[in-house]
């Protein structure tokens, strides 16, 4: 039970606005709704031994034998596989389209189904990899005439940058979708490109955005025995976005109200001029607002998953620095974890550097202790031996499990060592797996 005491920590509860205006910090909680949530499963006693399974890898029925086969006899237990890409799916949906990738199988083919079967046959758990707010590829904008681009580019995240340009472009119009598009291509390329800019994405602020995203993960848990699901994307690409008309309107909705005499038509009467007036007026509430939706979103996705499958995991992939993660990502992920809106945390700590990486996964475990932190593992940037070093890193360090990435180039000839799995396994997994927190 949250204690008077609890919410007023947890809520902060007095902010103060510009010109002496005191107001409650409604802002901040939704984070408390889900603060009695606890992590549902019982510690188990195998460690986590995943593999992150990019989406390319489950396009045939023969591609996910070999990939089956591969984690096996590398002595891994957990694959993390792709189902939901980029608004699309690797499953059998009516929610959204069908993988493009999909279009040489016949229709009845359904690749998490195909992995769930063989996986749970040779002993591997399976978790649902959904990438919730990242959408769609800037460059190769979706066929699918149903696709979410096509059928609701009002629920696009829009940077800061593009707000004058689109504010006299209808939502409706092909040219909105497209401008954007090409401004997001613009930062991806190049000498000053973008490492985190993939390409579109939906707001948690949008209420049917975030509907939509929970039917989807409604929709997968209900009809598919998977062991997990794990989020990625759950965060927003910058703190330049969201700067949407719909996103910034709900900003303005939620304070006005806590408004009163002078500061109201003030910034009224600069929003008739400035569609930023409520965002600039009000900075570090309009941080906590959007840091506050996008929890909001992840406590409905970890409610939705433990209705249906109460034994399931609820991980996330998150930016390995807690600080860059709020700050720049608008990503609480550490107040995921203190609260229980997920099981566990999964780092991705794909530094090359020894020492960075154990200061990072140190840091996570620091939070909720070790039960709670997969450690992501750069294996596609490292030796085999580097990879090595790091598993038993992690493990000194107390973490529930490792996960590499990816799956998807270690077998690959052209950018990996000859058997890289099998050589990180050897050496890594030879002995049975050890008891350690969190599944």
């Amino acid at each position: 039970m949250v204690t008077f005491a609890t919410f007023m920590l947890l809520a902060g509860v007095v902010a103060t606005l510009r010109r002496g205006l005191t107001v409650i910090a409604v802002l901040a909680l939704p984070a408390i709704l889900f603060s009695h949530l606890q992590a549902a499963t019982e510690p188990a006693t195998v460690e986590t031994r995943a593999l992150w399974v990019l989406r390319a890898s489950l396009g045939s029925p023969e591609s996910i034998a070999t990939l089956v086969r591969h984690a096996r006899d590398g002595g891994f237990n957990t694959l993390l596989v792709q189902v939901r890409g980029r608004g699309d799916a690797y499953f059998l949906s009516t929610l959204e389209p069908r993988a493009a990738e999909l279009q040489r199988q016949p229709p009845t083919f359904d690749p998490l189904a195909a992995v769930l079967s063989a996986a749970h046959e040779n002993g591997l758990r399976v978790h649902a990899w959904v990438n919730v707010n990242l959408v769609s590829s800037a460059t190769d904008l979706p066929i699918a005439p149903t696709h979410v681009v096509h059928r609701h580019p009002e629920w696009l995240m829009i940077p800061r940058d593009l707000v004058q340009e689109l504010s006299k472009v209808p939502t409706e119009s092909p040219a909105y979708v497209g401008k954007l598009a090409r401004w997001t291509r613009g930062q991806t390329s190049g000498a000053a490109a973008s490492p985190t800019l993939e390409g579109l994405y939906t707001s948690p602020i949008v209420p049917a955005a975030a509907d939509h995203v929970t039917a989807v993960v409604r929709d997968l848990v209900t009809r598919y025995a998977v062991d997990g699901v794990h989020l990625d994307y759950a965060r927003y690409p910058s703190d330049r976005f969201d700067y949407s008309r719909a996103a910034v309107r709900a900003f303005r909705d939620t304070l006005r109200p806590q408004l009163v005499g002078a500061v109201l038509r003030e910034v009224d009467g600069q929003e008739a001029e400035d569609p930023l007036a409520y965002p600039d007026t009000f900075p570090s509430e309009w941080k906590a607002f959007r840091i506050a939706r996008m929890t909001r979103l992840m406590g409905r996705l970890n409610e939705t998953v433990k209705a249906a499958r109460p034994g399931a995991l609820v991980t996330v992939a998150t930016a390995p620095d807690i600080s860059d993660a709020r700050d720049r990502k608008l990503q609480d992920w550490a107040g995921w974890l203190r609260s229980g809106i997920v099981d566990a945390v999964c780092p991705m700590a794909y530094t090359p550097d020894a020492d960075t990486f154990a200061a990072q996964i140190a840091a996570a475990r620091d939070i909720k202790g070790g039960a709670a932190v997969w450690a992501g593992i750069g294996a596609y940037r490292l030796a085999p031996a580097q990879t090595i070093e790091n598993i038993e890193t992690a493990r000194r360090l107390g973490t529930a499990g490792v996960i590499l990435f990816s799956y998807d180039s270690l077998i690959d000839p052209r950018q990996s060592a000859p058997d890289y799995l099998s050589v990180v396994g050897r050496s890594a997994f030879a002995k049975p797996a050890a008891s350690s927190g969190t599944r």
